[in-house]
Formats: C-alpha cells, structure tokens, sequence
C-alpha cells in the first residue's frame, strides 16, 4: 500500500460525507428507534464486506464493465428501496395509528444488506477509489484491497453508527409529538422512494455511497 496515512485520510474524508446510506440509516433510527438505526448500520457494512470480497477477487471490475449486469443490480437495488417504501406507506399498528410499524431487528438487518449489496455507487466506489493506494511492487494486491477495504468497512461502520445514534436521540423527541407519529411514515417511505431514485441513476463515481 502507497502512503498508508494519505490513504486513511481520504477514505476518512470520503466516508464521513454524507450519502444515501447515512440517509437509509437516519431514516431507519428516527422512524424505528435508536436499536433498528444500529441494527441498520451493522447490515450496512455486513454488506460492504460483499464489495469488498468482491472488489479483492475482480468481481466487481467485471460488473462494472457489463452494461447488463450493472443494469441489473442498478435496478434490483432501485427496487428493493421501492419495495421498502412500499411495505412502510402501508405499515401501521394493531391500534390503527397511522405510526410506522417496527420491524424485526433480523429483518432490519437482512434489509441493511441488501441495500448496500444492491448499491452499484458502492461497486464504483471500490473500483475507482482502492486501487490508487495499492503498490504493485508491493505484491499481492488483492490482498492490499482487502486490507484497505476492512479498514473503510471499520470508518464506515464508526460513522454509520454516530449517524444512527445520533438519529435515534432525535426520533426519541420527535415520535413523541402526535402530529410526527402521524406522518413519519409518509417522510420515511419519501426517503426511500428518493434514494430508489438516485440508485437508478447511479453512474461512475469515486465517492462511496
């Protein structure tokens, strides 16, 4: 790896700006309470460890350079995030509250995943971004990748989780005001439509999702 410090710099840098991810999990906390926001960043970056098996063994620079199976996972992406929002529109409590209905934290962990798995911005990300810091005299550079993308995983998970809890402390405040229980899922499912949206125009980009 060429200049270890330069490169935790700007992975720190590129990670910690906000992007659709800290905005699935910020939704998730505030809608869903502090548990399902930490839950969320866990599935989150359980799914980056995917890209990253997949960026070390050059599976992700044959996505990237198919039009069909980038499409594909473009698409799958954009409609598992419709999906979501679909399935928050018409949640609602036995009582009949117009509340957002907490899912299981399994369930919101295997969709934390399958956001970040289905993310493409995050196949561009580890193929425009790692590969500037490996040294091929160095030796095994997928290895160098591996290392390198563990270590964004571990910046990554750090952020998500102050996001999440972050998040969480303020959906405390704000379900506890009726008019806020009575919209957020509206708010919650327009995130998740708008983030289906920016998966179906994700195009190459240095930054992470």
């Amino acid at each position: 790896m060429t200049n270890p410090l330069l490169f935790l710099l700007a992975a720190f840098t590129l990670v910690a700006i906000p992007g659709p991810n800290h905005l699935y999990i910020t939704a998730r906390s505030i809608g869903e309470g502090r548990r399902a926001g930490v839950v969320s960043a866990l599935g989150v970056e359980t799914g980056t460890l995917v890209h990253i098996a997949a960026a070390s063994a050059g599976l992700s620079a044959v996505v990237a350079a198919s039009a069909t199976a980038f499409g594909f996972l473009r698409y799958a992406g954009a409609a598992y995030l419709v999906y979501l929002a679909y399935r928050t529109l018409r949640s609602r409590h036995d009582l009949g509250e117009m509340d957002l209905k907490p899912q299981p934290l399994h369930r919101v962990y295997l969709d934390g995943v399958l956001v970040n798995v289905l993310n493409p911005k995050v196949v561009l990300f580890f193929l425009a971004f790692l590969p500037q810091f490996a040294d091929q005299g160095a030796g095994a550079v997928p290895l160098q990748i591996a290392v390198m993308g563990l270590a964004t995983a571990l910046i990554g998970l750090l952020s998500d989780l102050g996001y999440a809890l972050a998040a969480g402390s303020i959906g405390s405040w704000l379900r506890a005001r009726p008019v806020f229980r009575r919209r957020q899922r509206y708010l919650t499912g327009l995130i998740y439509l708008g983030l289906g949206a920016v998966a179906v125009f994700a195009g190459p980009s240095a930054r992470r999702a």
